[in-house]
């Protein structure tokens, strides 16, 4: 073997016991899923195995699981945006803040230390009949009876969104971060003021870590199921519900598998089309 031939084969025998955990973990997996997609889950709640389209069938052409999916999409971007718009200023406040951005980034990153479970559960003692907000209201005489904020699409998407803020600010953070000061001072040493030097450099400069947050925080988003399940009612199940009540309550594998499959094809396009549009070198470049 030549010398070239060895150096060519060094990366991938290096990176042999990464792409089999990989591989393991991850491919294996998805192929039983595949596979259980095309059985048949019979009266007697047996699994026929063999090649059938019946869930297929059931999941592309059944209306109650397309609006069930367009509904999610829907929330997922009703929380990105919203995450893009709060998140962004306060990226912003620590990326330009002078002696205490650690502190900052440390209060950013509490949420993380407690579990997802524990910080959705919360919203029911914030905004419950019984919760913070109505016995305030009700000790300072401005209602007199509870009113109901919970279990409707509003505190679902208050859920998501405080679930994925901090994703969000990470990324346009690391983003702004890297750019350099100093051009915006440029900016305004040619005349510009604060806010055109904000606008024509640094929001440009940004947009990399905006979109890959963007993209993290709507994949999350549209593939989640204890916020639904913990927040909202029962017309506002998500996606991920109906996947979660197919394997898990009804015990039907394979017409789960067949909706959890649809779920990361129109996910996998929408990253497809995303990066047509932004590209993944951009992507890396926020998350980086």
């Amino acid at each position: 073997m030549t010398v070239e031939a060895r150096e060519a084969r060094q990366p991938w025998i290096l990176l042999s016991p990464a792409l089999a955990t990989i591989a393991l973990l991850l491919f294996v997996p998805l192929l039983f899923i595949v596979v259980y997609s095309f059985w048949l889950r019979t009266a007697t709640g047996a699994d026929q195995v063999g090649f059938h389209l019946d869930n297929w069938r059931e999941a592309l052409t059944d209306p109650f699981y397309r609006d069930i999916l367009l509904s999610t999409l829907r929330i997922a971007a009703i929380t990105t945006l919203l995450c893009a718009v709060m998140g962004y200023p306060a990226a912003y406040f620590i990326a330009r803040s002078r002696g205490n951005k650690m502190l900052l980034l440390l209060l950013l990153m509490l949420p993380f230390w407690i579990s997802y479970i524990i910080r959705t559960m919360s919203w029911i003692n914030i905004l419950g009949v019984s919760g913070a907000i109505n016995s305030t209201l009700i000790a300072l005489g401005v209602i007199t009876e509870p009113i109901q904020m919970l279990y409707n699409e509003t505190t679902v998407i208050l859920g998501l969104v405080h679930f994925l803020l901090p994703f969000m600010v990470l990324n346009v953070y690391v983003s702004l971060e890297g750019i350099d000061e100093t051009l915006e001072d440029a900016a305004c040493s040619l005349g510009a003021t604060r806010w055109n030097s904000f606008l024509e450099v640094t929001l440009p400069l940004s947009l990399p870590g905006l979109a890959a947050g963007g993209l993290l925080c709507f994949v999350l988003a549209a593939g989640t199921y204890i916020t639904p399940l913990v927040l909202g009612g029962p017309t506002d199940a998500m996606f991920a519900n109906l996947v979660f009540e197919a394997i898990i309550t009804q015990l039907d594998w394979p017409l789960g598998s067949a909706l959890s499959l649809m779920l990361l094809a129109v996910l996998g396009v929408l990253v497809l089309v995303y990066n047509h549009f932004l590209g993944m070198a951009q992507l890396m470049k926020g998350l980086g």
